[in-house]
Parts: C-alpha cells; structure tokens; sequence
C-alpha cells in the first residue's frame, strides 16, 4: 500500500440525503467514497471495485436488504462491515453479530461518532497497515515498494510484492488459491490459480533458502510460516 492512498469505504443506503451527510463528513476526513443505492448495486460495486476497506451498510433497502448483502459478501471477504440503523433492538444486532457485522450505529447519529468508529474499526482490522515489516530476515518497505532478504536488495515484479505482503501480513494462516487471487488480483483477474502457483514459484525463487517459509498447502493454497530454529 503506498503512502498516499486513500482508504475506500462504500456507503449503502437508499435514503440519498443520509448517504450524501456521510460522504461528506467522510471525504472531509480524507477517505474516497464510493456510494450504492440499494442492496444488489452494493454488491455488484463491491465486486468490480478494486480495494474497498470497509462498508457502512443500512439494513432496511429495496431489493436486497442489508442482511443479504452481508450473508452474499462474507462468502468471499472478511472486509469490515458496519450497520446503520433505525432499529435499536437486540435481536436484530445479534443477527447482525451471527452473520459477521462488525459494528453497529443507530440512527440518528452523530457524523463525527460515526468517523471515529470508521477509524476504530479501521486500525483495529489492521486495514491501516504498518509501512515497513521485518520477518525471518524479509525486509518489506511498502511505502519504497522495496524488499531486502538479510540486507541484501531483490527485485520483484509488482504482483510478487504485492503477494509476498499478502503472505506476511496473514502469516501463519493457511490461505486458500481463490482468497490470494481475490485479495492480491483485486477481483479483476478472471484466469485461473495456476497464475498463483507460477507467482509463488518465482517468488521463492528469488527468496532463495527463505521461499521455503511460504508452505505448501495441498488441496488448498499456502501459507506463509517463519521455522522455528
């Protein structure tokens, strides 16, 4: 992730005066908006846009409501997911809680609350993620696009940095073909997980003795693991 760029956070809602006070605020606070009107646009843009980092969801919508749009997204990503509300009934956050929403805010709300929940849940989910990671002897400097194997400088191609920052940053989980193509191909990659496999193949091999941290999972994809001396 370079420096500069700005953090993408969908707003969902039908009401186009609520979802317009909520970009602004936003967009003042220096995030990129990008806004649906129902429940099928909001999954149809979370799909073809390429690093949306967190939705602001209102439950009650035409078409698809915001539990199905919920249920239809945490198929395929763990991004984070707040509901806006009108409700303040329990039963209605504790589903929201069971199909993996991670905050909840009623209306009507405070905008300056509602920005400093974003950037809670933000930091918390590690979306902002630190600039520079040392690992095993891999030195990765995101800002630089620059990564070092015990001090010494490799040159890699831009999806096998973006696929070994992928690794590191889930180290220790074991990562499924299609997880790594929808994470580090954004969605737009419409071939199939061999690419993967050839990616991770050259990316060992410019690792040297450290490309054996990144294991083989069979049946399933990889996971990157530093060995225990």
């Amino acid at each position: 992730m370079i420096l500069m760029e700005k953090i993408k956070i969908l707003v969902v809602d039908d009401e186009s005066r609520m979802r317009k006070l909520v970009k602004d605020f936003l967009v003042k606070h220096n995030f990129e908006v990008i806004e649906a009107e129902d429940g099928e646009q909001a999954v149809d843009i979370f799909f073809e846009s390429k690093n949306i980092q967190l939705i602001l969801l209102d439950v009650m919508m035409p078409k698809l409501d915001g539990w199905q749009v919920v249920k239809t997204i945490r198929e395929y990503s763990k991004v984070p997911i707040i509901m806006l509300t009108a409700k303040g009934e329990e039963n209605d956050e504790l589903q929201g809680f069971d199909l993996g929403v991670d905050e909840y805010i009623s209306k009507p709300f405070s905008p300056k609350i509602l920005v400093a929940r974003v950037e809670a849940i933000l930091r918390r989910s590690n979306v902002v993620k630190h600039d520079s990671m040392d690992v095993g002897g891999i030195q990765i400097n995101k800002a630089a696009h620059m990564v070092s194997v015990d001090g010494k400088t490799i040159d890699l191609s831009y999806k096998e940095f973006e696929l070994l920052s992928y690794f590191i940053e889930n180290q220790g989980i074991a990562l499924s073909r299609e997880k790594i193509l929808n994470h580090v191909w954004n969605y737009d990659y419409f071939g199939d997980a061999r690419t993967i496999d050839t990616h991770v193949k050259k990316l060992r091999s410019k690792l040297g003795e450290k490309g054996n941290y990144i294991k083989t999972v069979w049946g399933m994809g990889y996971k990157f693991e530093v060995d225990k001396q």
